[in-house]
This record gives C-alpha cells, structure tokens and sequence, in this order.
C-alpha cells in the first residue's frame, strides 16, 4: 500500500526566552505553525527554540518546554526573534553566535517588538533602518548608534533582515511574509482565518498621540471618510472632505489628524493604492485604467504613489501576484 509523504514548507525557527510574554510567541505559531491544508501547499514547518533545551517560564507563572536549542534556531530558512528578557542587557555570546550563523546562512532572520536589540547586538542592524516599540526607540538608539532607528513604522522590510513595531506590528509583518511567500490570496486567506485586516502597510504610524475625542465631530469625520472610500475613482480634496463634515478646511484638518495621525491627502494616497491591489492581482485591465478607478489623475502619478508605497512598480507585482488563469 502507498503512503502519502507529507510534503514540508519552509521551515521556521522562533526563540522562545525566559520570561516572555507568549503574545508574540502566539503570533509567530498562529500564521507560520497551524496547519492550513485548505491551501494544498506546503505550509511552514515551525520549531520553538530556547537558549538551552527544557522549560522556559512565560509571565503568569507557567512554563513551556522545548526539546530545541540555539543549534536548531540556528538551521531556521525563517528565523524569528519575538523580544528580549532585557532592552538593557547584551543579548548572549551564544545567541549572537547563533542569529550570525543563520545570517550567514542566507536565512531571513525577523525581529518583533524587542526582539530588534537581540538582532542589533548581532550586528544585523548596522547602517540599516530597523524598527521596534516606540517606547524602546531611544534606547535602540542610544545602544546601537550605527542603527537608524524608525520608530514612526509598524515594520521594516530590508530583505534579508527584517524588523516590527510592538506585540501586534509583528502580526502585520507575519502576515507581510506570507504575502510575500505565497501571494495576496493566501495572505488574506490566513488574516480572515485570524479576523484581522489582511494588509496594513508597513510604514503606517505605530500610534496615534492624542485618543479621537468624543464629540459629534468624530462621527461627521468618519462620515467623510466612508464616503470618501466609496467614491475613491472622483476627484476628492480637503475641501470636498471638509465639505460633506460641515467644517472649515482649517478645523476638518486639526481633526483628521488628531484622529489619524497623518493627512487627508496622505490618507487618501494610501487608500487608492490599496484599492488598486485587487485591481492589479485579479483583473487584466491596462494600469491607466487601474489609475483611473481608483482615482489617481494619470498613471505617472499612480506609478509614483504605487512605488513609494508597495516598494516595486504596479506591472510588476502584477506579474508577481496575478490570479487570473
């Protein structure tokens, strides 16, 4: 008799350290270790590692236990480190060792909320952009000058190395990974399974100062907004934002952005390009048309927004994401 072979993804390793919250543990294991046959692909092969193999306490007086060391983490094509016990402390020899190793490797080595120092002690950061917890920002920076920390982001993409903001940010990367790895498909897929918004862009602000005050103004602004989201192919300016919230241009302004925290021009950009993605991974219509449904004057200009927000060009990731047969 035959037996099916279990065909095995990717393979990703996550460090698990004492101490820890298992928030971004959870994160890690809910997108790249559940199984999801409904995709009849290989999905990834997860591994939790330790510093030493055994029990690892988490906050609320448990513990996990892991057969895995560093020499496992280490073999991970995804290498993921979710935090570290201490911003203050150096990370281990042996965790530098091992976060070098795979490096060197070729393997695509993550960092969430804290985990970003673990990664800068491993001189994975020097001369790039990275980012973690805006809390923890200045003492990234002060710790590790050569790192041009970003503390305005929910995550960072440099390729090979890759960092995210606090606890929920990393979710947003995961899900940024598996869009990379498998299309927008299987990407929204996974983040319906999860009941989360299936892509928010990396340089989205981590957090917004002041709270959305609780006056009628809020619910006239959000009004504009859904409008403005439903009517994205017409020409919109604050004005005509302004406009249909009963405000002066002055006072609308004051008010998105302190419930924002960016500008409506800005808002706009990103929402037009993110209506442009199903467009551009599901339809064959030409990019001038793509531009013109979701509202942007040409395609030059569209072509510049696209590139600045999804870092390649609507033809390509186009090519890269087509669902179509």
């Amino acid at each position: 008799m035959l037996h099916r072979v279990e065909r095995r993804g990717p393979t990703v390793t996550v460090l698990a350290y004492e101490g820890m919250s298992v928030f971004e543990l959870g994160i890690v294991t809910e997108v790249f270790g559940l199984p999801r046959p409904e995709f009849d692909r290989p999905w990834y092969d997860l591994t939790i590692c330790a510093e030493a193999p055994g029990p690892v306490r988490v906050v609320g007086g448990a513990a996990l236990h892991t057969e895995h060391g560093l020499d496992v983490f280490a073999t991970g094509e995804t290498v993921i480190v979710p935090g570290v016990p201490d911003v203050r402390a150096d990370p281990s020899p042996a965790l530098v060792a091992a976060i070098r190793t795979a490096h060197r490797r070729g393997a695509r080595v993550m960092s969430i909320c804290s985990g970003a120092f673990a990664l800068a002690g491993a001189g994975l950061l020097d001369g790039r952009r990275a980012t973690t917890h805006w809390r923890y920002a200045e003492a990234l920076r002060t710790r590790h000058p050569a790192v041009e920390v970003d503390a305005e982001v929910l995550y960072l993409d440099d390729g090979d190395v890759l960092t995210s903001a606090g606890s929920a940010a990393g979710l947003d990367l995961c899900l940024h990974v598996v869009r990379l790895d498998h299309g927008p498909a299987i990407a929204n897929a996974v983040a319906r399974r999860l009941v989360v918004q299936p892509h928010r862009d990396g340089g989205q602000a981590q957090f917004i100062e002041a709270p959305i005050p609780d006056d009628p103004a809020d619910d006239r602004l959000s009004r504009s907004m859904e409008w403005a989201l439903g009517n994205l192919s017409a020409p919109i300016s604050v004005e005509v934002l302004a406009r249909r919230a009963h405000m002066s241009e002055r006072t609308y302004l004051r008010h998105f952005a302190r419930a924002t925290g960016t500008t409506p021009i800005r808002w706009l950009i990103g929402q037009r390009v993110h209506a442009s993605l199903a467009l551009l991974e599901t339809s064959g219509a030409p990019i001038e048309e793509v531009a013109a449904a979701v509202g942007f004057e040409s395609p030059v200009t569209f072509r510049h927004h696209f590139t600045q927000a999804m870092r390649t060009s609507p033809s390509a990731y186009r090519r890269a994401f087509h669902t179509v047969g």
